[in-house]
């Protein structure tokens, strides 16, 4: 994780991490445990999966004055019995750490290892796996990032980062009174939107993506069309005049099940809400260990 303001979001959400986990004191650690007594832990793998967040394990145990070795990079495969990375210092910093760094890199890594599946599921065609703003508030930078770890793309980061044109914007508009029609409100978009800011416009059907079309958008999104309606939208877009052709990205009812047969209508972008609300954490394990 080398981006600054992505080691600051870490810096500040692990020590609100610790001071959640850790209030007071650890009465049990604070019981057992000498407060000079220093020791090694090992972050075990149980299951196969891409490990993504190791830079939060490290900047957790360093607040509170232990060390992280990196054993295993962001972005690489793992398998049961792998040790991820090798943590040393004062037994009770270990222990305190143990739950906040562990509940984080195994989401990071969750979601990591469901986007490397669904890469790899479609091999081979030109569409690219990308995340949603479908993220838990505060760390969607952290979530994309294990988007990126597992081979996927971000799409935006945020309602600033460009024009995204959905169903509740055409609704909002009729009821408002601005567009009273999805062609008003695409005519309405090129009056309003800056040169420069990137456009894309969700569509339900062909006759809006030929609306869609028009509005010369970077994107047009095709919501919940099945296969053959996405071959269609592609070979539309393809016979559309002029050298700068949007692109067609699909979304809605992806899965691991279907991915491959979406990919291969010929979309250039996938975008898969499931990467990041819906994977499965990775099953890692801290484990103190002798010497």
């Amino acid at each position: 994780m080398e981006s600054e303001s992505l080691q600051s979001i870490i810096e500040d959400l692990a020590k609100r991490g610790l001071a959640e986990d850790l209030g007071a004191r650890d009465l049990t650690t604070d019981a057992l445990v000498p407060g000079d007594a220093r020791g090694r832990a090992e972050v075990r793998v149980k299951g196969p999966g891409v490990i993504a967040g190791q830079a939060w394990v490290a900047e957790v145990l360093s607040q509170l004055g232990a060390e992280y070795d990196v054993l295993v990079p962001d972005g690489a495969a793992v398998s049961p019995g792998d040790v991820a990375g090798r943590a040393k210092g004062r037994l009770r910093a270990l222990l305190h750490g143990e739950r906040t760094a562990l509940n984080l890199l195994c989401r990071l890594s969750g979601i990591a290892t469901l986007t490397r599946r669904f890469v790899e599921a479609a091999k081979g065609t030109k569409a690219r796996i990308l995340d949603t703003r479908k993220t838990t508030p505060l760390y969607r930078a952290l979530e994309k990032y294990a988007v990126r770890a597992g081979g996927g793309e971000n799409h935006r980061m945020g309602l600033s980062d460009q024009v995204l044109v959905k169903e509740n914007h055409i609704a909002a508009a009729r009821a408002s009174g601005e567009a009273n029609s999805f062609a008003a409100a695409m005519r309405l978009l090129a009056q309003r939107v800056e040169p420069g800011v990137k456009v894309g416009i969700e569509v339900t059907n062909l006759s809006e993506l030929h609306l869609a079309l028009e509005a010369g958008p970077a994107y047009v999104l095709c919501d919940n069309f099945d296969v053959g309606t996405l071959r269609m939208a592609v070979k539309i877009r393809d016979g559309w005049p002029g050298e700068a052709k949007p692109g067609i990205e699909a979304s809605g009812g992806v899965t691991l099940a279907n991915v491959a047969e979406v990919a291969a209508t010929g979309v250039d972008r996938i975008s898969i809400g499931a990467l990041t609300h819906s994977a499965p954490a990775l099953d890692l394990s801290m484990k103190i260990v002798a010497g």
